[in-house]
């Protein structure tokens, strides 16, 4: 079987990572868990899934910043392909490259997943909810592409 990796819990401290930007600056948690983040992990930018996922995100920025949320995506992709993902659809939110998958597996969100019969490792579409410093509010694992947008407002605004 393939190795699974620790999904996170609310209270822990969210794991370190130093990973650039699309636009190429180096980010670390304490960077980015200055205030409260909504970090997201995906699979592949440009992909139909990942592409209204981020158009979900992109179109409720507002509303979570009146709750002093930001959003942060993380995947696989370079920094090249986040770069014109962000150009292509308008995005105006962090996205981040974890070609090694480091913060992945650290955050639980890679490991083993079934699609179709066929079971494979991969990135673990996940959501998770961070206050500022770095402590754990919420930590969703299998989320769908769209769909979970309401579920994180009631979260952020409890």
């Amino acid at each position: 079987m393939a190795e699974q990796f620790q999904a996170l819990s609310t209270g822990d401290q969210a794991p370190a990572f130093a990973l650039p930007n699309q636009d190429g600056i180096s980010l670390t948690e304490t960077d980015v868990f200055k205030q409260n983040t909504i970090l997201y992990f995906f699979p592949s930018a440009g992909t139909p899934g990942c592409t209204k996922e981020a158009a979900d995100f992109q179109d409720h920025l507002s509303e979570f910043a009146k709750h002093g949320y930001q959003v942060v995506g993380v995947s696989p992709d370079s920094v090249k392909r986040l770069k014109s993902f962000e150009d292509s659809h308008e995005l105006t939110f962090t996205l981040l490259s974890d070609e090694s998958l480091a913060a992945h597996q650290a955050y639980g969100a890679y490991g083993e997943k079934n699609i179709f019969g066929r079971i494979y490792k991969g990135v673990l579409r996940s959501t998770i909810v961070i206050e500022a410093g770095g402590r754990v509010k919420e930590a969703m694992y299998n989320v769908k592409a769209t769909g979970h947008i309401p579920h994180l407002l009631r979260i952020i605004a409890s």
